[in-house]
């Protein structure tokens, strides 16, 4: 027979288990929710901006020259895919590479018509302009 103290304790076993296993499954479902970044072209951007709504998500497009005019704070340029151009405001500092005429990824959202960006990545390497050169074939620095 089970004593009424062996009860008790074996139920706050089971609750505190309990407890820990939703604990544990929250947080795995928020670090994965929120580590997730989708990668989009400038046109493929354009085309979903309805359903992306704030979602951060990386954006790919190149520098157009003449669009960056930099600020105290931030730094606005234009992007360009095959066919359509976005709006970028970039907070933060850019890479030392960061030019006009340079194809990049930016990693942010849209507010309204206009990227808001937090981080520049540079594409820079002769593998990736080999690899991908449609993605490049604009790109007037080669």
């Amino acid at each position: 027979m089970v004593k009424p103290r062996q009860r008790l304790s074996r139920r706050r076993m089971i609750i505190a288990g309990g407890v820990i296993v939703l604990a544990f499954g929250f947080l795995l479902w928020k670090g994965l929710g929120t580590s997730t970044v989708y990668f989009k072209t400038a046109d493929q951007a354009v085309a979903s901006k309805a359903s992306l709504g704030d979602k951060r998500f990386r954006i790919e497009g190149t520098v157009q020259l003449g669009s960056v005019v930099k600020q105290a704070n931030y730094v606005d340029f234009v992007i360009k895919g095959d066919k359509d151009t976005v709006a970028v405001q970039h907070r933060g500092d850019e890479p030392e590479l960061f030019k006009e005429g340079i194809p990049v990824v930016l990693e942010g959202k849209f507010v309204g018509d206009t990227f808001h960006s937090d981080r520049i990545l540079v594409k820079h390497s002769e593998t990736y302009t080999q690899a991908n050169p449609d993605r490049v074939k604009d790109y007037n620095g080669k």
